[in-house]
């Protein structure tokens, strides 16, 4: 499977942002899917999963639990990232991945088939 993330930009603090992870040559519906971010200097790290279409649960960081919601258009073949309630710190390229074995909860075993990055700025 290959993995399209986008939707990055400028957007200004307490400020929303959806990205899209955009999937071809196969369906990600059974695919556990992570939302990932790194910032220069620092270890990548992982934001959210959202299990298999047939388990369906979604994790998160501690640091955006309430703001980000992970979610599944199984007809678009894409998982989206809603954040609300930005903040500086969340600036970062952001990266998608799905889950290995196919139909993982979260977390998977291993994160394989990563997207490119999309970058986001919270800035005023």
């Amino acid at each position: 499977v290959q993995l399209q993330a986008s939707g990055g930009g400028l957007v200004q603090p307490g400020g929303s942002l959806r990205l899209s992870c955009a999937a071809s040559g196969s369906t990600l519906d059974y695919y556990a899917v992570g939302w990932f971010r790194q910032v220069p200097g620092k270890e990548r790290e992982g934001v959210s999963c959202i299990s298999s279409s047939d388990d369906g649960t979604s994790y998160y960081v501690d640091s955006v639990k309430g703001r980000f919601t992970t979610s599944r258009d199984n007809d678009k073949n894409t998982v989206y990232l809603q954040m609300n309630s930005l903040k500086a710190e969340d600036s970062a390229v952001h990266y998608c991945a799905t889950g290995y074995p196919y139909g993982s909860s979260c977390p998977p075993t291993a994160w394989v088939s990563w997207g490119q990055g999309t970058q986001f700025t919270v800035s005023s």
